[in-house]
Parts: C-alpha cells; structure tokens; sequence
C-alpha cells in the first residue's frame, strides 16, 4: 500500500485560499473527483425515476415510496459491514473501486423498465453499491486528511459531489428541453435517453479510482482478525466483522448520542423524490423543476466547502444543528407552500442545509470515533440513518396518500426540530486540535 500524504500548508497566498487547500491531499482530490462522476451519472436520474414511476408507469405515491425507503434501507446494514471490514482488512480502495462499479452496473436495469418492480431492483442494485463504497471512502478521506483539516477535506469533498448533481441534473434538463420541450410530464423515450447518457460518467468515476486512488497505511489496528475457518457459520462472520458489545463499548458516549440524534432526524427526512413530486404537485413543469434543482445544487457545492473549513475553526455542533434549522424551515414551507412561486427559493434553502449537514457530519464522527473503528464508526451512523429512511419514506407516502401532500412535510419538520433539540441538550462537541497557520 502506498500512504497518500497530505499536502503541505502553503504559507503564500490569500489567506482564504489557504484555509480552504491545506491538508488537501492526492486521495481527497481524487475521491473528489470519482464523486464529481458519479454524481453526474446518478443525478441525471435520480430526480426523474420518481417522475418515471409516476409518469409512465401509474405507480401510486405509496409504492414510490416504498421503493426509497427500501433501497435506502438495504445499503444501511453493507455500509455497517463493508466499514467494519475495511477497518480489518485495510483495503479500503478495493470496497470504494466495488462498490462504484455495482452502481454502474444496475443502471443498466432501467434500460428495461417496463414495470415499478424492475425499477426497484434497479435503485436496490444502486443503493447495493453505495452501502459497499460509502464507509470505506468517508474513512479513506479521514485517514489521507490531519485531524485539524478535517472539515475542510469533508467540506471539498461535498463541494466536487454537489458539483456533479449540478452537472448531472443540468444535462438532463438540456435532455428533457431537447425531447419534450416544456412538458409537464416524463415519457419512456426521455428517460432512456438519459439512462444511456448516465452509463458515460459512471465508468469515468470508476478509471478515476483506478488511477488516482491509493491505499493509506495506518497504524497497527488492535482490531481482532476475521476468522478465516471456512466452516464458521454466517452469523458468527458477521459478528466477527462488525465487531461484539465489547468492541463498540470503546466509542465514546457522545458519538452514540450522536448517532441518537442523526436517527431522530432522519426518521422525518424521507426522500427527496417527494420534494420533487411536491414541486410538480404545485404547479411547476419538468423543465423548470430540473433548473431549480440546478439552483440547489449550485448552492450546495458553494456553500459546502467553506463550511467545513468554517467547522474546523468555531466547531461542528452548531453549524449542524443550524442545518437541520434549516431543513425544518424548508419543510414547513413545502407544507404551506399554494404555488409554483415559493418552489425555488425553498430549494435553494435547501440546498443551504445540505451544505451545512453532509461534509461537516462526516467530520465530527471522524473526530468522535477511536481511529482503529473509524470506518465502523462511519458504518454505524449509516447503517442508523438507512434503517431509518425506510419508515420515514413509507410514512411520506401513506401521509401524502391518505391524508395530503403537505402532510409528510408537517412531519418531517416535526423531526428535525425535535433532533435539534436532542443534539444541543445531549451531544458536546469533542476538543479540537488546533488549526496551523
């Protein structure tokens, strides 16, 4: 394995360009970059196959939601075991190079979707290779990054992902337009031409690994081995991987309260096709909801990386309870929301909150958690906040089903002020290293 080392502080230049780059090393920019692909790929369709489903294939709020909540929720238990294992193998890039490679691969399911069932498998396929790459990758940035750059690191990190959604949602806007012109609905033709368009950016993320990733070597772990008995029965592997009660005693109190916190949250935070559905619902077409999702993810990528290097310096806890602020504001606006007017500027809110929560989240469990477990540690939070995306998309879509729209943002507003609450009484920030220069 090659040690990727982070760069060194330049003590030349604006001084904001220097809070912003130092600590920045090979693997960050790399990773960066295989998210940058990605998400141009998975963003040209994720807004759509709500729209697809709905669309095209009659498929009811509740069955939409149900296909989120279930992909999501079958990544929560692999980001919980790949993390773990990455932790005792090391390998942290093979799980990274697997897991993008399987999200590729079932994409090409949605070439063939002519009913709601192979549009699961397609998003569970999807989510498969997220829960495979995501713990490996949030730790591989962690070990490649000093501690007191954290934030900044994370906080490049959501900034070359976000751009991509940009990218990616961008082109399947320039589609859409190109096709349909200003329709208020999906067709099958539309939504394959951008499934074939997808495939091209998702192989460009997995060359990126290829070349640019490397291994970190780190310190001698006082993690127990995997058993390689052939004849150990499953149940006793997995155990062995994600680690017994004695293992994860040695995460610290406040990371757990943590985690505590982030499930509460997520139980209300369902998925965003319901935003977009809510968006259509109040009176805006196709093409104008991609271009206001071009806006959100335009302030997303701005506003990420300058809050995790701003977290490394006043702290993660508050700027992560003023994002789930946020998210309950944003919420309850979609709730009371009459028309089309108010859909942009709560997207572009929400985009705020995004920047604020994903990239500076990631920092603090990387700061809670002991160094030997913190890929477990990434998969413990993960794992708490998929099983939670189940209920919390089934609710959506029973709520928005049986009583109405706005009822799944009354409750997911109700959730985030509540974990707000739960954060700030229970959760302290641990001490910081200082920042260099």
């Amino acid at each position: 394995m090659t040690p990727s080392v982070p760069s060194v502080p330049s003590k030349s230049g604006p001084r904001w360009r220097r809070a912003l780059t130092r600590g920045i090393g090979r693997n960050v920019v790399a990773l960066g970059l295989v998210s940058l692909f990605t998400d141009i790929s998975s963003e040209m369709l994720v807004y759509v196959i709500p729209l697809y489903l709905a669309n095209v294939l009659l498929a009811p709020a509740a069955v939409i939601g149900l296909i989120e909540g279930v992909a999501e929720s079958t990544a929560s238990v692999l980001k919980l075991i790949s993390g773990a294992l990455s932790d005792r193998l090391s390998r942290r890039r093979l799980l990274v190079g697997i897991g993008y490679g399987t999200s590729v691969v079932a994409k090409v399911l949605y070439l063939v979707a002519v009913a709601w069932p192979v549009v699961l498998l397609g998003r569970v396929g999807d989510r498969f290779g997220k829960g495979i790459r995501t713990s490996p990758r949030d730790a591989l940035i962690a070990d490649s990054t000093a501690p007191e750059y954290r934030g900044a690191a994370y906080g490049l990190h959501r900034a070359m992902d976000t751009t991509g959604a940009f990218a990616g949602v961008l082109v399947a806007a320039a589609v859409i337009w190109s096709v349909e012109g200003n329709s208020n609905l999906l067709t099958g033709d539309a939504f394959r031409i951008l499934v074939l368009l997808a495939l091209v950016p998702g192989v460009l993320a997995i060359v990126t690994i290829v070349v640019g990733v490397r291994d970190v070597e780190r310190p001698s772990s006082t993690v127990a081995p995997i058993a390689t008995t052939p004849t150990a029965p499953s149940p006793g592997l997995v155990r062995r991987i994600v680690g017994g009660v004695s293992e994860w005693r040695r995460f610290p109190r406040q990371f757990w309260l943590f985690v505590l916190a982030s499930g509460l949250f997520t139980l209300g935070n369902s998925s965003d096709a319901f935003l977009a559905l809510r968006s259509q619902n109040l009176g805006l077409t196709l093409l104008a909801l991609l271009l206001t999702i071009v806006a959100f993810n335009a302030t997303n990528a701005i506003v990420a990386w300058p809050a995790g290097a701003l977290s490394d310096r006043i702290g993660r806890r508050g700027l992560i309870a003023s994002a789930w602020l946020i998210y309950a504001a944003c919420y309850a606006g979609f709730a009371v929301a009459t028309s089309a007017v108010w859909v942009v500027p709560l997207w572009i809110a929400y985009g705020i909150y995004y920047a604020l929560s994903e990239g500076v989240g990631k920092a603090m469990v990387a700061d809670l958690a002991p160094t030997e477990l913190r890929a477990t540690a990434f998969g413990i939070l993960n794992a708490v906040q998929g099983l939670m995306i189940l209920p919390a998309s089934v609710i959506a879509g029973l709520l928005w089903s049986l009583i109405a729209p706005p009822a799944p943002f009354w409750f997911g507003s109700a959730c985030a002020a509540a974990a707000v609450v739960l954060l700030l009484a229970t959760v302290r920030a641990p001490a910081r290293p200082p920042v260099r220069g």
